[in-house]
């Protein structure tokens, strides 16, 4: 198990971000369903699931992708202030990273939820969502500037053009890589022993982002149906 306290340089992202829910998290089952666990209970909550997700969801990767860098490092962003948040990135050498803040470490309420964010991150590096977002982010960068070019603008509007192209391209298939990597996450946090279908209801209790067009995350109903329908298969 690999755990760094504080904050790693981020050189791409892939992940979710989740708005702070109510003010009512973490528990496990004994305990009351709206009570706030100690420091101590939600950390060494988060070891736990770190100790079985990582080296199931290891060992995921290494069979999908016998070639790729599996080696992940779990990081805590102690940084103050960060919402509720949990993303996948890579380290300068490659090594896929998952980043979980404190905010959101505290907020999930049992270990389940804890299980399947972890399995989630850890599905977007398998499911190589971080290339393909940069490759649609190139993409989009490349015909938005050439379509400035082609109407007359100068330096700096082919600039903006090109800024522009790279955000709609980055989000072209973010929900379809969302939902990807909950199908996945579910057979990751199931074969570790978790229930993944009490692990997504995290999703019930953050704002649903509906259907938006260029959103990044799909509505909560579709994401919370392809847990269950997945799961159901196992």
């Amino acid at each position: 198990m690999r755990i760094l306290a504080g904050f790693i340089l981020i050189v791409g992202l892939a992940g979710c971000m989740a708005p702070a829910p109510p003010q009512s998290p973490v528990s496990n089952a004994a305990a009351d369903p709206d009570a706030r666990p100690s420091a101590q209970r939600a950390a060494k909550q988060f070891v736990d699931v770190v100790e079985t997700v990582e080296p199931v969801a290891e060992r995921e990767c290494r069979a999908r992708l016998p070639r790729a860098n599996c080696d992940f490092l779990i990081v805590v962003d102690d940084r103050p202030g960060q919402p509720p948040n949990a993303f996948q990135t890579l380290d300068r050498n490659g090594r896929p990273v998952l980043a979980f803040t404190l905010a959101l470490i505290a907020d999930v309420r049992n270990i389940d939820e804890m299980a399947f964010v972890m399995s989630h991150e850890a599905a977007h590096h398998i499911a190589g969502h971080l290339p393909r977002q940069q490759q649609n982010a190139a993409a989009g960068a490349m015909i938005f500037a050439g379509l400035a070019a082609l109407t007359g603008a100068d330096a700096s509007g082919v600039r903006t053009a090109q800024d522009l192209g790279a955000a709609v391209g980055a989000r072209s298939y973010s929900k379809e890589f969302e939902l990807e990597a909950d199908a996945l996450g579910t057979l990751i946090a199931r074969k570790a022993g978790y229930d993944p279908v009490r692990g997504a209801e995290f999703f019930a209790r953050i704002p649903d982002p509906g259907n938006r067009f260029l959103g990044t995350h799909p509505p909560n109903a579709a994401r919370m149906e392809t847990v269950r329908r997945v799961d159901s298969r196992l």
